[in-house]
């Protein structure tokens, strides 16, 4: 199948704060469903306006040079896409269970539009929060509260499903299955929730399922975390089952531990961990090698005093190397925030400048995607300028498998104005990205990428350069989904 892609075009511009982008960055966007935070803006829209608004999503990230969008497609038990593993979710049809009416494959349509625009498509799930509130009558009677009862335990204002149940794991472990044999995903992403953040006075019921499940010696909170630890592994091992090629990565919440209660921890007073409180150990999964990456999530300033961006990135740096690391920041803040840092314009990109000044992290991830479209035009024009000027390729897996990726063949090549189409024929099984480069003085720099289906060996694409940029020695090449490439391979263009 013949796809004809057409790229907005873009100055080539070289400034001294440009020259120092990484040449392979993550630069991603997390697209929240849940409560329709971002998408869809209500159940109710009729499907045009879904899709017109997920279209102007892309459209303003893809011309910000963004290259990954994190879209949550389970937010709570439920499912953005056909399923009999989970009752459709209310935020996409206003009514848990019912099909959203004209929009059958809403996770397929998504993904195929991402990659349209050369970004990544990285299915986000929740995996334990089972409710979003108590209205347990606006449930799906498929839904696993129903189903399942004895999988439920109360907490707070919501129902979560109990992580010591064996059963738990092998259901959700049949829903990453479902997901990535189906879909052609280029990643499954978890967020912060695993065991619920604490309230205080209220006790997680958990203590009967301990009783029968825990180890002898073993402490409650070792044995939570023992089955965070084993949902983990266990959904890396699925995944990588059925395509080694698709990443895992998670965001867990921005601090670990605390200083005053290991000396490993960082320099901050985290009301509550990721270690102690919600049970999940994100540096145990690096040095076991259960994720491809992981993004903190570090939503503060970077001079807050009890919880310091500059501190806490400095810290995963130096504490998961073995990682691709991301770090998670904060957008929503801008101008809505007590921490007055944050009413500055220059708050984010300082904290891009200081992850592209620490070398272990590799990328960012905004939270969330409305927080930038349609205001603070000032920060936008400094992300577009200064930081995300060009395109930067996506970082490969850290573990990655190495295999020889053939030189694509051109079909056709043919020049219109500005314009250059390119037809082209490649055998390659799991290819991700068409790369066309400018070549100068033996320094290569990406201009564009196109998303290259695995479905399709053979694509039509349609590059919008300047006079400057056709005049020059232009070469492509393919990289694989593990982020090898073939040789270049030089463009004749007369």
């Amino acid at each position: 199948m013949k796809r004809f892609l057409y790229l907005v075009p873009f100055a080539f511009l070289i400034s001294c704060a440009v020259s120092k982008a990484p040449k392979e960055e993550f630069r991603g966007v997390w697209i929240a469903t849940v409560a329709n935070i971002d998408w869809p803006k209500h159940p109710s829209d009729d499907v045009e306006k879904k899709k017109k608004d997920f279209i102007a999503i892309l459209d303003f990230y893809e011309k910000l040079n963004f290259n990954a969008a994190i879209v949550q497609v389970r937010t709570a038990g439920d499912a953005l896409y056909p399923t009999r593993l989970a009752p459709w979710s209310k935020y996409l049809s206003g009514q848990q269970g019912k099909a959203p009416e004209g929009f059958e494959k809403p996770l397929q349509w998504m993904i195929e539009e991402t990659h349209k625009r050369g970004m990544e498509f990285h299915a986000w799930l929740n995996p334990y929060r089972a409710t979003f509130d108590l209205d347990t009558l606006a449930l799906s009677k498929s839904h696993d509260f129903y189903q399942h009862p004895d999988w439920m335990i109360k907490y707070g204002k919501k129902y979560y499903y109990h992580p010591g149940l064996p059963e738990v794991q092998d259901k959700f472990n049949q829903i990453i299955e479902e997901l990535v044999i189906n879909y052609e995903l280029d990643a499954i992403h978890f967020d912060d929730y695993f065991y619920p953040y604490k309230i205080e006075g209220e006790t997680f019921g958990d203590a009967e399922t301990f009783s029968k499940y825990g180890l002898p010696g073993q402490s409650l909170e070792d044995w939570r975390r023992s089955n965070v630890d084993s949902l983990v592994k266990n959904v890396h091992a699925t995944i990588k089952k059925n395509k080694p090629w698709v990443q895992f990565g998670i965001s867990p919440f921005g601090v670990w531990k605390n200083k005053s209660t290991d000396p490993r921890g960082s320099d901050t007073q985290a009301g509550q961990t990721t270690y102690e409180d919600l049970y999940a150990d994100p540096v145990l999964w690096v040095q076991e090698g259960w994720l491809d990456y992981l993004a903190p999530q570090a939503y503060w300033s970077m001079d807050y005093p009890v919880a310091s961006h500059k501190k806490i990135a400095s810290w995963w740096a130096n504490a998961t190397p073995n990682t691709n690391l991301y770090m998670g920041n904060g957008t929503y803040k801008i101008k809505n925030n007590a921490d007055k840092a944050w009413e500055k314009d220059n708050e984010i990109p300082k904290q891009l400048s200081h992850a592209r000044n620490l070398e272990n992290i590799d990328g960012n991830i905004f939270f969330s995607a409305k927080s930038l479209m349609g205001q603070h035009e000032k920060v936008n024009t400094k992300l577009a300028k200064k930081f995300y000027a060009l395109p930067a390729e996506n970082p490969g897996a850290i573990n990655q498998v190495t295999r020889a990726v053939q030189l694509p063949a051109i079909i056709s090549l043919e020049k219109t104005g500005q314009s250059v189409k390119i037809c082209i024929d490649h055998t390659d099984r799991i290819p991700r990205f068409l790369n066309l480069y400018l070549v100068k003085n033996g320094k290569t720099q990406l201009l564009a990428k196109e998303y290259l289906s695995e479905s399709d060996g053979e694509g039509c694409f349609a590059f919008n350069l300047s006079p400057k940029q056709l005049r020059g020695n232009l070469q492509i090449n393919i990289s694989d989904a593990y982020g090898n490439k073939s040789a270049m391979l030089p463009l004749n263009i007369k």
